[in-house]
């Protein structure tokens, strides 16, 4: 199905006149730079206290691992559970473990592995209320405000980006960068305080049995596995994130071992970085509509590698700083483009799951990406770390035609209800199963091809949707009669998939139904399993 452009005003500032959104994205946008201060901070001691490539690199995977732990589960938590009280204890448990770090240090007691775990404890908190989150901030607007409102989000963290290690730097080097965690402990208050003022809406009433915290994982994991469209993103993103972390990474040691460069410079480089992420934000809707979703992912993988072989050979700090402009540009623009493709690509049910896995697949790689990375430099050295990083990166460009990437359409996110008026005069418990759903199809013989070309379309959204088992079956004694099988694990999860229905499913039915015999009506039956 081919995807609708989603309607759009050309100023991505229109999102701001929502009133909630305009609360949530300023907060988020101070938290952003208390952790972007947090993590420069930290990056730096470490490089001061060990001088190792690995151990300075291994911040990053402390701040970006647990997405890769923790964003699916927190994502089926944003989706089943209170996102206010989520969003509250994380927060809140940050606050704590920055406020503890910040004391130690003030003493002059905190020690690499100290710093390592509370930057790890603060990372876990992230991942857990990240989902819950950035679920939040869609709903607070129209869904054809969804694309500007994720690259205005999107501006503000690359902002944090540019302007929170700047500013690290300088406190780092005034005052000391203990006074960074100070900061950040602030920063996190500002964002609990715009949660409890705007909370989440919270989820519509249902009569279904909430899901499990494995099931909803299981769930997400299926949909994603069964729809092509996220899929391709998700493949796209782990690579282009995993490649790309090699100059995040090892930005320190190019700032101290070839640039000579001290806190601040190091500050500048990240800013650099972060500015050119701002830059491309502002006009990102308009070149992506004028150039399309995988010319500008090309480019942008072409620029990005090109800003690692001058990271590698460039001995002229103002020459860098340029090249990191531009590669902040480029990192900007296909991520955004990866994030946008998937949250248009999902329908309500399992869009913080999506964004969960999103997150998962990019951060997730950043984290594994950045230890690889910083090993690799200390073992091979870093001008040809970085060289191998680019050549990655320009590989990436070969998964473009197995994993195209395009938005969703309306019809694919719009949930509906299904054909068939659900009635079984005795309705086991939700746990009861596994349950088999037979739907019965008599059809015109001469067009059983045309039938089962259309009827294999099914496979997919039942797949995604909850089944397990999904099969075609021909009536051996009677050749009009066909019968559609499929298998889910529960009642429970059965009704929850009947709930997932969406219009372009409803037109997917439609096709196959539309090969019926005149006079002719769809049966459907249901089977429990018996011990």
């Amino acid at each position: 199905m081919s995807a609708t452009p989603l309607p759009h005003n050309p100023s991505i500032w229109a999102t701001l006149r929502h009133q909630q959104f305009r609360a949530l994205w300023s907060s988020g946008g101070i938290y952003f730079i208390g952790n972007a201060m947090q993590t420069m901070a930290a990056a730096w001691m470490m490089v001061e206290l060990t001088g190792s490539s690995f151990l300075a690199a291994l911040v990053q995977t402390a701040v970006f691992l647990p997405m890769f732990l923790l964003s699916l589960p927190a994502g089926v938590l944003a989706d089943i559970t209170d996102r206010r009280k989520l969003i509250l204890t994380a927060l809140i448990v940050q606050a704590i473990a920055g406020t503890l770090m910040a004391v130690l240090l003030l003493a002059g007691i905190g020690a690499s592995g100290t710093l390592l775990f509370m930057i790890f404890i603060a990372g876990c908190c992230t991942a857990l209320l990240s989902p819950a989150w950035n679920s939040t901030i869609g709903d607070s607007i129209p869904r054809e405000d969804l694309p500007q409102a994720i690259t205005v989000v999107s501006i503000a963290y690359n902002a944090a980006r540019a302007l929170g290690p700047a500013l690290a730097g300088l406190v780092f080097t005034a005052v000391g960068g203990a006074w960074n965690f100070v900061i950040a402990v602030g920063s996190t208050l500002v964002m609990a305080a715009a949660v409890r003022r705007y909370p989440p809406k919270p989820h519509p009433p249902s009569r279904l049995p909430a899901e499990r915290l494995w099931g909803g994982m299981l769930s997400a994991v299926r949909f994603a596995w069964h729809s092509q469209t996220v899929l391709a993103q998700l493949v796209r993103t782990v690579a282009y994130s995993g490649a790309g972390s090699a100059l995040w990474a090892l930005l320190p040691m190019i700032g101290q071992q070839k640039l000579g460069l001290g806190a601040a410079g190091y500050g500048l480089l990240m800013g650099c970085l972060g500015t050119g992420a701002v830059l491309v934000g502002l006009v990102i809707g308009r070149l992506r509509n004028r150039v399309g979703l995988e010319k500008l992912v090309a480019t942008g993988c072409v620029v990005y590698a090109a800003v690692n072989l001058i990271a590698a050979f460039a001995p002229w700090p103002a020459l860098v700083y340029l090249a990191l402009v531009a590669g902040g540009a480029a990192w900007m623009a296909v991520m955004s483009t990866f994030n946008t493709a998937t949250q248009t690509s999902v329908p309500p049910w399992v869009r913080a799951r999506a964004l969960a896995m999103h997150t998962l697949c990019a951060l997730g790689s950043f984290a594994l990406g950045s230890a690889f990375w910083g090993a690799a430099a200390d073992l091979f050295g870093l001008s040809f770390t970085l060289v191998v990083a680019a050549a990655c990166m320009a590989g990436g460009l070969l998964l473009a035609k197995p994993f195209p990437l395009r938005m969703g359409d309306r019809q694919e996110v719009t949930q509906t209800t299904p054909w068939d008026e659900l009635y079984v005069p005795n309705e086991p418990p939700p746990e009861a199963g596994p349950v088999a759903i037979e739907i019965s199809y008599r059809i015109d013989p001469e067009r059983a091809t045309a039938f089962l070309e259309a009827a294999s379309h099914m496979r997919a959204h039942r797949r995604r949707d909850g089944a397990t088992f999904w099969r075609i079956y021909r009536d051996l004694a009677d050749p009009s009669r066909f019968v559609e099988r499929f298998i889910v694990t529960s009642w429970a999860d059965y009704l929850h998939q009947r709930a997932r229905h969406t219009m372009a499913d409803h037109e997917l039915e439609a096709t196959v139904r539309a090969f019926m015999l005149p006079g002719e009506a769809v049966q459907m039956t249901h089977y429990l399993a018996e011990a």
